[in-house]
């Protein structure tokens, strides 16, 4: 099986976390310092063929009364430059409080504010694939 990579789309930064072949456990990755669209989609696609993946989760950032922001709407003009640059199957996953839940696992294990501010793009990009991991086994 492949794996499948998840990620928390921000304007600055994207979190990424990774799935273990069988699809069971999402994993922390990384934290990419975006640039520019082309250079982000290209990474990405780079990335799939170096983790041997083939599905891209992307954090769907609703608000919390469910309806969409403009923050939705650049997570799908991600999504629409990345199927240009790669074969991968992308899916939306409903992201929202997995940066809220990311900040919160951070505080309970007495990480430092700088440290927290480096790692919680991958954290929460880490539950935004193990919610999708858990919805496809049931």
């Amino acid at each position: 099986m492949k794996k499948i990579i998840g990620l928390d789309i921000g304007t600055k930064r994207i979190g990424i976390a990774t799935s273990d072949p069988l699809g069971i456990l999402a994993t922390a990755y990384e934290v990419y310092n975006r640039r520019n669209m082309y250079l982000d989609t290209r990474y990405m696609a780079t990335l799939k063929d170096k983790l041997d993946a083939d599905t891209f989760v992307l954090g769907l950032p609703l608000k919390l009364d469910g309806s969409a922001g403009q923050s939705v709407d650049m997570v799908k003009e991600f999504a629409s430059e990345l199927e240009k640059v790669t074969d991968a199957k992308i899916v939306f996953q409903d992201e929202r409080l997995s940066t809220v839940s990311a900040e919160r696992i951070l505080l309970e294990a007495n990480v430092r504010r700088e440290k927290r501010k480096n790692v919680i793009d991958q954290i929460a990009a880490t539950i935004i694939l193990q919610n999708y991991l858990d919805k496809m086994k049931k």
